[in-house]
């Protein structure tokens, strides 16, 4: 697998813009029979987030710049989203599907989450010279 340059669609984007709309569609439709207001609020968060903090070099327009790990911890939302909302909201062959995707997708992330986050030989994140 190669680490493919930003802004170039690849496996893992397409992957990981399939489980962003399904956790857009599952954690509304599993909090709207507790929560309407709930439901709408997860909607805001899933999508404004990821849209309005970005990591400069990973997005093409940035409105907010954070970090690398910043931008992964709004990956882990959607993955964990979809997968825990698909078994609250739809039946089990569906959320064993989704949960595989999001496996799938998680580990398709890892290269970019690599460059989004280098570590270093002590296991913590690596610092970069300016």
């Amino acid at each position: 697998m190669t680490d493919a340059p930003p802004n170039r669609p690849d496996l893992a984007s397409g992957l990981r813009f399939l489980t962003e709309l399904i956790a857009w569609v599952a954690t509304p439709w599993a909090l709207a029979p507790h929560s309407v207001a709930l439901a709408a609020v997860s909607v805001v968060v899933l999508i404004g987030l990821p849209t309005v903090f970005a990591t400069p070099g990973d997005k093409k327009q940035v409105i907010v710049p954070v970090p690398g790990l910043a931008t992964i911890a709004l990956v882990l939302l959607q993955l964990v989203a979809a997968a825990v909302s698909a078994w609250a909201a739809w039946p089990r062959p569906v959320a064993v599907a989704v949960t595989a995707l999001t496996l799938v997708t998680l580990v398709t992330e890892l290269p970019r989450w690599r460059r989004l986050a280098p570590l270093g030989r002590d296991g913590r994140p690596a610092r970069r010279t300016a």
